[in-house]
């Protein structure tokens, strides 16, 4: 990950986590989405089956602030992030979550918060998996 062209951010296998702070998440929002993202079966063990974790596999997580994933597409063509955290509470909550992932053994890379990133990924699998967090705990994605 770089800023102005200059890199700011790196792992090499491991986990890219694009992360968006909505409104009213805090430190139990924060917490578990450290013990998921670690504790994620995702890679894959002797027998090409997905039964290995980040943690597992010795990898890092670069962590990714991306408010956009907040979204609102339901009226127009324009999109609303209405629902995101206003920056303040945002980066805050992101420290949290790097630290909670810190406490859990991994190495995380960061970018720079609110800066115009440019990420480049490697995908192998490719595996992308939604998790959202509210009131502290996993929960499932309507739709």
């Amino acid at each position: 990950m770089s800023v102005d062209g200059e890199v700011v951010g790196a792992i090499e296998q491991g986990l890219l986590a694009l992360i968006c702070v909505a409104h009213g998440d805090g430190v139990p929002e924060a917490t578990a989405m450290a013990s998921k993202l670690a504790q994620l079966r995702i890679f894959t063990d002797d027998q090409g089956r997905m039964n290995e974790s980040v943690v597992d596999v010795g990898g890092g997580v670069l962590v990714v602030s991306q408010f956009t994933l907040c979204a609102d597409l339901r009226k127009g063509n324009r999109p609303s992030f209405t629902r995101a955290a206003d920056s303040d509470h945002a980066e805050g909550v992101i420290e949290e979550i790097v630290a909670e992932i810190e406490k859990r053994g991994l190495v995380v890379a960061t970018g720079v918060f609110g800066a115009k990133m440019s990420v480049s990924i490697e995908n192998d699998g490719p595996v992308t998996v939604v998790v959202d967090v509210e009131d502290g705990r996993v929960v499932e994605r309507a739709g």
